[in-house]
């Protein structure tokens, strides 16, 4: 593995781990408005991702089937959320505006589920960090280092304010900075785990890759329509976090067409 391909494994955990550093910096927790900002942001940026750097070339890859190429895509997209449902299911979690544990019981404290929930959605997010490493590795059409690229960088982009959403909460009910920001990071950390396994075991698995990326793309867009959607929604002036989602998506558009 090259130097390279470890900087853009370990991109997405820098994002989470600048968010986190706000607890340094801001000194009341933040605002209802700005959270809804940041996780439609978030959700946008984790749309345009499952499409342009997933979904699509996961169509391109399968293009051999000719009209059936779309069983691949379809297919993983499928197992994907079935596994993040899985997960949801059997990990204690707790989303953002909820009082209510989600999962198994648990004596964890909120803040501490909810930390859970993020690492949840960061597995999908590292899967398809190294699944598309994977596919430039070995040379997958449509799939190059630019774009691989932008793809870190985008997540990285919205792991920022979840890294804040971690951290000041924390820190807002009594826990000191630096334990608030290394909860923040390690909330992350799974991210450059997750996509160094997947490369890992990726030679074993070259004919299955429209499967894997659409397996990330599934995955990801459960994690959007499960906790973020509802999340931006949360509240008056939902606009808010529409138009943040927008500006997230399009970011996101921009980066994967321009560098891509």
């Amino acid at each position: 593995m090259n130097t390279g391909i470890i900087i853009g494994l370990l991109i997405p955990l820098i994002g989470t781990s600048a968010g986190a550093a706000c607890v340094y910096i801001l000194k009341d927790n933040l605002s209802d408005r700005v959270q809804r900002m940041l996780t439609g942001f978030a959700a946008g940026v984790m749309v345009a991702a499952s499409i342009w750097s997933l979904l699509i070339p996961a169509l391109g890859y399968a293009e051999n089937l000719k009209h059936l190429s779309f069983i691949p895509a379809t297919v993983g997209f499928w197992l994907g959320i079935l596994f993040l449902l899985l997960v949801d299911h059997v990990t204690p979690h707790m989303h953002l505006n909820d009082n209510v544990p989600e999962g198994p019981h648990s004596h964890l404290k909120n803040q501490s589920l909810m930390a859970l929930a993020v690492v949840i959605h960061n597995i999908p997010e590292g899967m398809a960090v190294g699944v598309v490493y994977a596919g430039f590795m070995y040379q997958m059409s449509g799939i190059t280092a630019s774009a691989a690229f932008a793809l870190s960088l985008g997540i990285a982009i919205q792991n920022f304010p979840e890294g804040a959403i971690i951290s000041m909460p924390m820190y807002a009910e009594g826990k000191n900075k630096n334990k608030a920001f290394m909860y923040g990071v390690m909330s992350g950390a799974v991210e450059p785990v997750g996509a160094a396994l997947t490369i890992l075991f990726s030679h074993l698995l070259i004919p299955a890759m429209p499967y894997l990326l659409s397996f990330a793309a599934g995955a990801m867009m459960y994690v959007v329509v499960e906790e973020l959607i509802p999340e931006m929604s949360h509240g008056k002036h939902s606009h808010a976090g529409v138009l943040a989602f927008s500006a997230g998506f399009s970011l996101m558009m921009i980066l994967d067409v321009a560098l891509g």
